[in-house]
């Protein structure tokens, strides 16, 4: 069954499936040095649900998004400090997006104090979010402190306002992207070098963090 009308040939389901297919591409090429081909398959598997977004009429904000992410994505997988804060800059754009766009389809603040499990949901967010940014701030260097509070600080910004929505796909989706993101951080700045958990690690950061993103696109455009 396809997740739009038509069939496997329809370009909407074609987009959908060679965005799945960069993603399996890339979890066979995860642990490899850092290579062009690579740097391709993780960039594609979110571009093309930007593709796929602009192609079926979602919002502009939520295109800008996953396009912001997948630049993201690419500066990402190459190493060195400049790829890594420009990475951490273009997702940063990326969540003020996410953040703009579901305050404009939610229902206000007011949601979280309307029903219990919104607010309970927002408030692990933030100790999530504490807690992380207390580990993170013991390790990251001076000058990455800053960066690293300010992208903390949108991704829960990102969570709450998704917890806004009457969307289950977009919160769902939010709450993946906190779990990749948590997991991500402890990865990179928790976890000695030679720490066998980083293997697993790599996989769920990047399993968690497209499944976010293709829930909060479905939620959007199969609403």
């Amino acid at each position: 069954m396809m997740a739009f009308p038509g069939g496997i040939e329809a370009n909407a389901n074609a987009t959908l499936l060679f965005s799945f297919v960069a993603t399996v591409i890339y979890l066979f090429a995860l642990d490899m040095s850092p290579k062009w081909t690579r740097t391709a398959a993780k960039t594609l598997a979110v571009a093309l649900l930007a593709v796929l977004a602009a192609m079926q009429g979602g919002p502009a904000l939520l295109v800008a998004a996953l396009a912001l992410s997948a630049a993201g994505d690419a500066l990402l997988s190459r190493d060195g400090e400049k790829a890594f804060l420009g990475g951490l800059a273009s997702f940063l754009a990326g969540h003020i997006a996410y953040v703009v766009l579901f305050a404009q389809a939610g229902g206000g603040l007011g949601l979280l104090t309307a029903q219990s499990w919104r607010g309970a949901t927002a408030l692990a967010m933030a100790v999530f979010s504490i807690v992380m940014l207390a580990a993170l701030w013991r390790r990251v260097g001076p000058q990455l402190r800053i960066p690293v509070a300010v992208y903390v600080a949108a991704i829960l910004a990102m969570g709450v306002s998704a917890l806004t929505t009457e969307n289950r796909w977009v919160i769902a989706g939010a709450v993946l992207f906190i779990a990749s993101d948590g997991l991500l951080a402890a990865e990179r700045f928790l976890l000695s070098a030679i720490s066998l958990q980083r293997l697993w690690m790599r996989y769920a950061v990047w399993v968690l963090y497209y499944a976010a993103q293709l829930a909060i696109t479905l939620g959007f455009l199969l609403a």
